[in-house]
C-alpha cells in the first residue's frame, strides 16, 4: 500500500508521528508526505520556514516547490510534483487542505492525466455551514465528484459535507494524535517554585491564543466571582487580548493571581500542563473570523484537551464545536459564553473531594486519551480506513453518491 499525503501541516516534524507509525507498524505500507518547500504560518510564528527532506525507511517527507506560501486553500505545487507522482505511483492520494482547495484539484487532475489510478481522499476541519459562489462552487463540485473517500476532523464536518452533496465513504478522526512519550503525568516541583506556585494553590490553566473566539474573557469573568478560593490562573500563550486580560483581571482584583507565560516550544508544554489542577478550554463560536473561502469559526477539535488528559489533568470545556465529543464523559462541559456556568464547573473542581470528581475525571481522561487519541491508535484507524477505501470498486462507489 503506497500512500501519498499532501499538507503544509507536516512541515513540523512532531505532527507527522501518526504517519510515521503507520509506515513503521504495518508491513508493505509506504508513506510519502509532500510538504511545501517554503511556508510562512503567520500569527505568532510569522517567519518563513524552509523545509528539509526526511527519510526513514518506508517513511519519507519530501519538500516540493509551491506557489502559495501562507494560504492552504491556494497552496499548489510546481512541476517537481509530477516526477514524484510518476516515481512513487501511490495507491492513495490524500490532500489535507479541505474540499475547496486548489491543491486538491491539482492532485486529482494529475492523478487522471498521469494514469496513476490512485484513490483520491481529502481531509477537512471545516465545521460551519457555508455557501460558495462561482468559481469556488465549480472547484468544490469538481473536487467532490472525483473523491473516493473523505476524512473529517469532527462530527459537524460530516454534516457539512453531506449538505454539500457528498455521500461517499467518510471517517471522523483528528489530523494529529497525542504523543504519549511526551505527554504523561510528572511532578514539576522546580517549575512550580520558579513560578511561585504554593502547594495548596489550585492552578487553573489555559493554553492557546489570546483571542475573542477562544473565550478567554469569559474565563476571566468566571474567575471574578471566585476570589474566596486559593487559586491562580496559569496562561500559556499570547495574542491581541493580552492587555485587556490583565486590565479586566486588575479591575476584578486578581491581577496578582495571573501567571503569564509566553508561548513555549511544544516539547515544553507538558511541563506546564503538569502544574495544572484543571485545564479550561472556553472556546466560543464567532462569525468575525473570515478567510478567503468562508466566514466564521467554532472549535474544530481542541488538541490541548487530549494532551491534558494524557497528563492526567481534568478538563473543562465549552460546548463549542467538537469539544463535547473530544471530552465525552471525561470532563465537565458548560454552554459557550456562559461565565456563570463555567464558574460552577470551577467551583466543583475546587470544592468537591478529589476522589469524587477531579481524580475521577483525571483517570477517565487519561484512559480516553490512550484509548482514542494516541498516534498509534490513530495510525491503526487510518490503516483500517485505507483498506476499506481500496476494497471498494470505483463503479460501485459512484453509485452511492448524489452529486
Amino acid at each position: 500500500m503506497k500512500i501519498l499525503i499532501v499538507s503544509h501541516t507536516y512541515i513540523v516534524e512532531l505532527n507527522s508521528e501518526k504517519l510515521r507509525q503507520l509506515a513503521q507498524n504495518y508491513p508493505n505500507v509506504e508513506v510519502t508526505i509532500v510538504v511545501p518547500k517554503k511556508w510562512r504560518p503567520g500569527g505568532v510564528q510569522n517567519k518563513m520556514i524552509e523545509t528539509q527532506p526526511r527519510i526513514e525507511g518506508n517513511f519519507r517527507v519530501i519538500p516540493i516547490s509551491n506557489f502559495s506560501q501562507n494560504n492552504q486553500a491556494l497552496l499548489t505545487f510546481g512541476l517537481d510534483i509530477i516526477s514524484l507522482l510518476k516515481t512513487f505511483k501511490p495507491d492513495i492520494i490524500q490532500v489535507e487542505q479541505g474540499a475547496k482547495s486548489l491543491g486538491y484539484a491539482q492532485l486529482i487532475t494529475l492523478n487522471k492525466i498521469l494514469g496513476i489510478k490512485a484513490k483520491n481522499i481529502f481531509f477537512t476541519w471545516w465545521n460551519l455551514p457555508y455557501t460558495v459562489k462561482f468559481p469556488l462552487s465549480w472547484l468544490e463540485r469538481y473536487n467532490l465528484k472525483n473523491t473516493q473517500a473523505a476524512i473529517a476532523g469532527n462530527q459537524d464536518g460530516v454534516k457539512i459535507l453531506k449538505d454539500h452533496g457528498y455521500n461517499g465513504l467518510i471517517e471522523v478522526m483528528p489530523q494529529l494524535g497525542v504523543d504519549e512519550t511526551l505527554f504523561y503525568p510528572s511532578t514539576q516541583s522546580e517549575l512550580a517554585q520558579e513560578l511561585r506556585i504554593e502547594k495548596d494553590e489550585f492552578i487553573i490553566g489555559y493554553i492557546g491564543r489570546f483571542v475573542q473566539e477562544k473565550g478567554i474573557l469569559t474565563l476571566i469573568k468566571a474567575l471574578a466571582g471566585l476570589l474566596e478560593y486559593p487559586w491562580k490562573l496559569l496562561l500559556l500563550g499570547r495574542g491581541p487580548l493580552q492587555e485587556e486580560i490583565v486590565e479586566k483581571a486588575s479591575s476584578a482584583g486578581f491581577a496578582e493571581r495571573i501567571i503569564l507565560v509566553p508561548s513555549v516550544p511544544h516539547s515544553d508544554v507538558p511541563r506546564y500542563l503538569n502544574l495544572m489542577s484543571t485545564l479550561v478550554l472556553p472556546s466560543e463560536t464567532s462569525y468575525q473570523v473570515k478567510t478567503i473561502t468562508a466566514v466564521g469559526w467554532k472549535e474544530q477539535f481542541g488538541h490541548v484537551l487530549i494532551e491534558a488528559m494524557a497528563c492526567k489533568v481534568p478538563v473543562i470545556g465549552s460546548d463549542s464545536g467538537e469539544i463535547p465529543h473530544v471530552i465525552g464523559e471525561a470532563g465537565l462541559i458548560f454552554p459557550e459564553g456562559d461565565n456563570l456556568a463555567l464558574r460552577g464547573c470551577l467551583t466543583q473542581m475546587m470544592t468537591l473531594p478529589p476522589s469524587s470528581l477531579p481524580e475521577k475525571l483525571a483517570q477517565l481522561g487519561y484512559q480516553r486519551s490512550f484509548n482514542e487519541y494516541t498516534n498509534k491508535v490513530l495510525a491503526k484507524k487510518l490503516f483500517d480506513f485505507y483498506q476499506k477505501v481500496l476494497s471498494v470498486q470505483t463503479g460501485s462507489l459512484k453509485d452511492t453518491r448524489q452529486l
